[in-house]
């Protein structure tokens, strides 16, 4: 490490430092004292000050400061809303570097002159950040020939960017090492895991040869998709640390006069979007998560027709078909407003912890969708803002109380989601997300048909199987009941005898099912309406045997 990383270094570890201390002073020391009152009064000021301090050092040093300040901003499951509400516009805001220094990286990495390698290469840039920057450049007349692309954008990586990752991801790794060892950090959060998965994204994300790749997957899975568009790689000209994408330059999705002034119709457009987005998270399963206004263009294709053009595939995320089935059940029990169903589907991506109390969460969530539910962007806009706030609080301190961390691909989701959601009410103050939702919920119900029988079946099995159990259980504990082996020494016990009358019940109702059955299939020999009309009715006590809960 030389002598700038070792003082990059220590100066993030020098601000860690400093606020560590002075929460570790408010928040442990003065309620051990009798002055938790203190520590209450001042925790807002406190915490949003911090974030503004954060925000000062992330735009001075660059590099990965921006990114922790863009993910702080993100986690909404384990920051208070004073750190993420301060974080959530921040942006890269750095100066561009010198096109000298440009060119000598690009060329260092192409193995041949800038000069020979392109026709030409704009030395303005496009786009300036703390990792990299963008300039447009025509490609070699033989390339052009060979590949039909006949304009590029060349991202080239801010040079020494990779000294810099690396001695910011070793500061973090240190204070990480120190918040370990703070024990309500650590029942809350495992901050060496949440610091590896930012690790992880951040390196893809450097990695131009990541990104080339991502970017071909995400056109083969929607090669289909004729309301798509991807831009192609230039290969030839494309290593780890360059990257040359096709220029497809078109009408920003929020340029609403520019769309009007091609023919299209902004409310039309955000739909279609919502529901392309949607396809990538719940059928693919390969997502675009920076899907912001600068990285989706609309492009006409003549004849009033058009298509998305997604561009900058630095940032993507993938669900795995578990976390996928569990998300499919979110969005269905999201637009059915219903809250207990919400609940489980957040169990089964395995983001709640299973002793977890839900009741209140569940509650909550009942009393957001009976409110808000359905409603647009205008009407919302119509409702107290006072109304807004009051959820907010009520809401944000119990999910920060829920013993939960949402995954990282989770939280790309969220991400996804959230600027999809921004997107479309730009294009259209009128719209509702839930329009987008139904149908699409209604499908995916539809596809899901297969496994809901599949898991009715299975908890037909699970009840006959508890059926044939049954007997000799309730007979061992009569047995012991009688001898007086059974000792009242725990309050379980009442719990366990509410289930063991609820197994009987649902035993009388598994009983029935297989006579109805039996004798449906019989009789259907003989008078095919009367064993049809049997087998049909032995539907009724099988549902119960199979969902009936205990109080």
């Amino acid at each position: 490490m030389d002598d700038v990383s070792r003082a990059r270094y220590r100066r993030i570890l020098r601000f860690a430092a400093r606020n560590l201390a002075i929460e570790w002073w408010y928040e442990l020391v003065l309620p051990r004292i009798g002055l938790a009152g203190v520590a209450e009064r001042t925790r807002t000021q406190r915490l949003t000050r911090f974030a503004r301090r954060f925000h000062a050092l992330a735009v001075e040093l660059g590099g990965l400061m921006i990114k922790v300040g863009q993910f702080m901003s993100s986690r909404l499951d384990v920051l208070p809303p004073e750190i993420t509400s301060e974080l959530e516009g921040l942006q890269d805001e750095v100066p561009p570097v010198a096109f000298a220094d440009v060119r000598a990286l690009a060329e260092a990495e192409l193995g041949i002159p800038l000069d020979r390698a392109f026709a030409a290469v704009d030395e303005t840039p496009i786009a300036a950040a703390s990792l990299g920057q963008a300039h447009r450049a025509r490609p070699a007349a033989a390339d052009a020939a060979e590949t039909g692309i006949h304009g590029v954008v060349l991202k080239v990586q801010r040079p020494g960017i990779d000294a810099v990752v690396d001695t910011d991801l070793a500061a973090l790794r240190r204070v990480a090492g120190w918040l370990r060892r703070v024990r309500v950090v650590r029942e809350r959060v495992d901050m060496p895991a949440l610091i590896e998965e930012f690790a992880q994204t951040c390196r893809e994300e450097i990695d131009y040869l990541h990104e080339a790749a991502a970017s071909e997957r995400f056109a083969e899975d929607l090669a289909g998709d004729a309301r798509v568009a991807v831009p192609a790689v230039l290969w030839e000209r494309t290593t780890r640390r360059v990257l040359a994408l096709e220029d497809v330059t078109a009408i920003k999705i929020t340029d609403a006069d520019g769309l009007r002034a091609a023919g299209i119709d902004p409310a039309e457009v955000a739909p279609v979007f919502a529901s392309v987005m949607f396809d990538q998270l719940f059928v693919h399963g390969y997502f675009h998560a920076d899907p912001h206004p600068g990285n989706i263009f609309v492009t006409p294709t003549g004849g009033g027709s058009w298509r998305l053009t997604f561009i900058d595939f630095g940032m993507m995320g993938e669900v795995p078909p578990s976390t996928r089935a569990g998300l499919r059940k979110a969005l269905i029990a999201a637009a059915a407003r219903d809250g207990r169903g919400l609940v489980d589907a957040i169990r089964s991506v395995g983001a709640l912890l299973p002793s977890a109390d839900v009741a209140e969460l569940e509650r909550a969530l009942a009393a957001l969708f009976a409110r808000f539910g359905g409603m647009g962007f205008a009407e919302l806009r119509e409702v107290d803002p006072r109304e807004f706030r009051d959820f907010a609080a009520e809401f944000g301190d119990l999910a920060r109380a829920m013993p939960f961390q949402l995954p990282e691909n989770f939280l790309l989701v969220v991400r996804a989601m959230s600027l999809t959601s921004g997107v479309c009410s730009a294009l259209d103050p009128r719209f509702n997300l839930w329009d987008s939702v139904e149908p699409y919920a209604a499908q995916l119900l539809r596809d899901e048909g297969g496994n809901v029988v599949q898991d009715v079946a299975k908890e037909a099995l699970d009840a006959a199987g508890l059926a044939l159990r049954l007997p000799k259980r309730l007979d061992g504990l009569i047995g012991r009941i009688e001898d007086g082996s059974v000792e009242v020494s725990t309050p379980r016990l009442d719990r366990r005898l509410s289930r063991l009358e609820n197994l009987a019940r649902r035993l009388g109702s598994a009983i029935v099912f297989s006579a109805l059955l039996i004798a449906g299939a019989i009789l259907h020999a003989g008078d095919a309406a009367l064993g049809g009309w049997l087998m049909a009715a032995s539907a009724l006590p099988l549902l119960h045997a199979v969902f009936a809960r205990g109080r």
